[in-house]
């Protein structure tokens, strides 16, 4: 089974067809930038050119950087336009995509439900915490497999900021870090979370799970298990997917 799924972040958007029996893309997937500003309109631009470029007709999940409730209505918007906030999202991106089937799901929320059906977090109970890390740092709570929408963890104030405005992969690129000097920050971050909600497994996500080996060798002195995202930063469409695939049947 196909369905389309769609990952909006800071930087990007980028989505592609999912084969949802096998966990993973159909086809490479395809990626536009995000407009700046990232204004409801932009961004729907966006989504209809990612959309077009494979003619699809079928149902479309959609992931969206901040607190989604109803399956549609935007609550926060830290690395988008603020315009975004009460946005009914499923009504603009099914209007702009003449009428198709869309939903709509917080990003890490549904990197974190893909990781944990297909990926890193696959058979693992008790609390396990899915941290995307890239514009911002997003994230995912589980406990017992059951998620625990919207949590906003990388928004923890942390030696007096925004968790993310300092661990971020975007903090690394604008202040062009080093892996070592980063991951020192992002220990720090890793600590209170853990300390907060003393989880078993850590899955780091994002862009920056691909290069797992430069970082987390650094991190130590935590208890938990950290691990990479195995669907890297593919989890989020997939996992669009597979939101999409649910609300549809």
């Amino acid at each position: 089974m196909q369905i389309f799924g769609l990952d909006i972040g800071g930087s990007g958007i980028k989505g592609a067809p999912v084969d949802l029996d096998r966990g993973d893309l159909a086809q490479e997937r395809f990626k536009v930038l995000t407009p700046h500003p990232a204004t409801p309109d932009g961004v729907a631009d966006g989504v209809k050119q990612v959309v077009e470029h494979y003619g699809w007709t079928g149902p479309v999940g959609l992931t969206f950087p901040g607190v989604v409730t109803d399956g549609s209505t935007i609550r926060t918007a830290a690395n988008v336009d603020k315009s975004w906030i009460d946005t009914d999202a499923r009504a603009l991106f099914s209007d702009r995509l003449g009428g198709h089937p869309v939903t709509v799901v917080n990003d890490a929320d549904a990197a974190g439900v893909a990781e944990m059906h297909f990926g890193a977090g696959r058979g693992r109970k008790g609390t396990v915490i899915l941290l995307t890390f890239g514009t911002g740092i997003g994230s995912a709570l589980f406990v017992d497999g059951r998620l625990v929408p919207n949590t906003e963890l990388g928004h923890l104030e942390l030696h007096g900021h925004d968790a993310e405005k300092r661990a971020s992969s975007k903090a690394k690129e604008d202040e062009d870090l080093s892996w070592e000097h980063w991951a020192h920050r992002v220990r720090k971050y890793l600590a209170h979370v853990e300390m907060l909600f003393s989880p078993e497994l850590f899955i780091i996500g994002g862009g920056v799970s691909r290069k797992a080996q430069k970082f987390l060798p650094y991190i130590e002195d935590i208890k938990a298990e950290i691990v990479p995202a195995q669907l890297q930063n593919n989890a989020g469409i997939v996992g669009a997917a597979m939101h999409a695939a649910e609300r549809d049947g």
